[in-house]
Formats: structure tokens, sequence, C-alpha cells
């Protein structure tokens, strides 16, 4: 199944804009609560062997975007869509075998980092 998980997406516009695009294409579109966000990735996409966290992690109020399941033409898709409605989200990560594991605070952190270094080397982050 096709899943895009909504993080820190506060603008209700936006959030629609994302939810429709994601809807056209076929993609279930899901929020993240705060208080989830200690949990592994793999829990909040409902994969087996995950469980829920019990251990706190601080909030981040950065939006970020977690695709999963999609296939290479509802991602490419998605992000011209992203792109036409104007909702665009600074951080995007593909669910991985590596980073299902980590929390979305993990997850956040490793991508805030990836962003800055590619700003630092002149590269564009969002195409």
């Amino acid at each position: 199944m096709a899943l895009v998980l909504l993080y820190n997406i506060s603008d209700d516009t936006k959030r629609q804009k994302i939810a429709l695009a994601a809807w056209k294409l076929g993609i279930d579109a899901r929020r993240v609560a705060p208080a989830d966000f200690a949990h592994p990735i793999g829990y909040l996409l409902g994969l087996e062997g995950f469980s829920p966290s019990e251990e706190a992690e601080p909030p981040f109020d950065a939006e970020m975007l977690l695709m999963q399941g999609l296939s290479s033409a509802q991602f490419s898709a998605f992000l011209d869509a992203l792109r036409r409605s104007r909702a665009t989200v600074a951080l995007k990560a593909v669910a991985t075998k590596h980073n299902v594991a980590w929390s979305s605070a993990a997850l956040c952190h490793e991508l805030q980092q990836e962003h800055e270094a590619m700003r630092r080397a002149g590269k564009s982050v969002h195409r």
C-alpha cells in the first residue's frame, strides 16, 4: 500500500493540497501526532516486528513527509503535484530498511543535517 506520513503540516490549506495530491494518485495520507514521534517509523507504517516505544524523544516542529510503497510513477507524480500546488515541504524521505527502526525525531534530525550540507555545498535541495 502506498502511504505518506505527514508531520507538522499545520497549515490547513497546505495539508489539504498534500492530501488531495496523494488521493488522486491512490496514496493514503496520514497525519502523525507529536505524541507518536518517538515510536519507530516501522511501527507508524504498520510494519510487522515493530512496537511502540516507551522512551520519550524531544519534539520537533519541522514539516516532514515520509513516503512508503510508492511506485516510481507515483513518487514522481506526487512530487510534481506538490510543486504545482505550491505545497512544498523541505524535509522528505522514503522509508528504507535502515530508517524504519529510527524514531521520527531521529529521521528529522538526519534530514535536517543532509539539507544543511546540501545548502552549504550550493546544491539545490528542492527539485
